[in-house]
């Protein structure tokens, strides 16, 4: 296309919370598949989905990991439900340093839903099929992007790297990766 636009298919989950009752099979069913080799091991940590609970007040709410932030964020608003104050971090599905939650145990790099992408693809993601209570749902649609989002996304996880180990550690990484292609 000319217009440096092309469509692609959006896929989304929505969160029913009145049907939510905190029971993270959702976060193990994601967990699993994400592990290596699928399914071998339960580790929630690997999990793209968290589950903020507040059992006293029976409030449940799945929130699926979101893009990375280098910086903390600046509000710190309070959300009162059912009486009870929630600070913005309960809600937020970003990876930033003032909290560990969505980022890789192993190596600290940030954690972001992919939807369950595999080969064959997968209905629907692992979160939603488990969802006994269907709490969750999913669906797709068609829009509009522009051509770039997956050069800047590649960017934005090489910047990350970088961030982490250095560039010249990234370049000699990728360097002896060529080289073992050649051969």
């Amino acid at each position: 296309m000319s217009n440096g636009k092309t469509k692609k298919v959006v896929k989304t989950i929505k969160v029913d919370l009145d049907k939510c009752h905190g029971c993270r099979a959702c976060e193990v069913a994601c967990a699993a598949f994400h592990s290596t080799p699928k399914y071998s091991v339960v580790n929630p940590a690997r999990s793209r989905i968290r589950v903020y609970r507040d059992e006293l007040n029976n409030v449940f709410l799945p929130v699926r990991a979101g893009s990375h932030t280098k910086a903390e964020c600046d509000g710190r608003q309070t959300y009162i439900i059912n009486e009870r104050d929630y600070g913005e971090c309960n809600f937020c599905n970003a990876s930033c340093p003032s909290r560990d939650l969505f980022k890789e145990p192993d190596s600290g790099l940030p954690l972001r839903c992919d939807m369950c992408e595999s080969d064959p693809p997968l209905d629907e993601p692992m979160c939603v099929k488990w969802c006994i209570v269907d709490a969750l749902i999913y669906e797709e649609r068609e829009e509009e992007v522009e051509e770039q989002e997956k050069e800047e996304e590649l960017e934005k996880g090489l910047e990350i790297l970088a961030d982490e180990y250095g560039l010249d550690k990234i370049l000699d990484v990728v360097a002896r990766m060529v080289e073992s292609k050649k051969e």
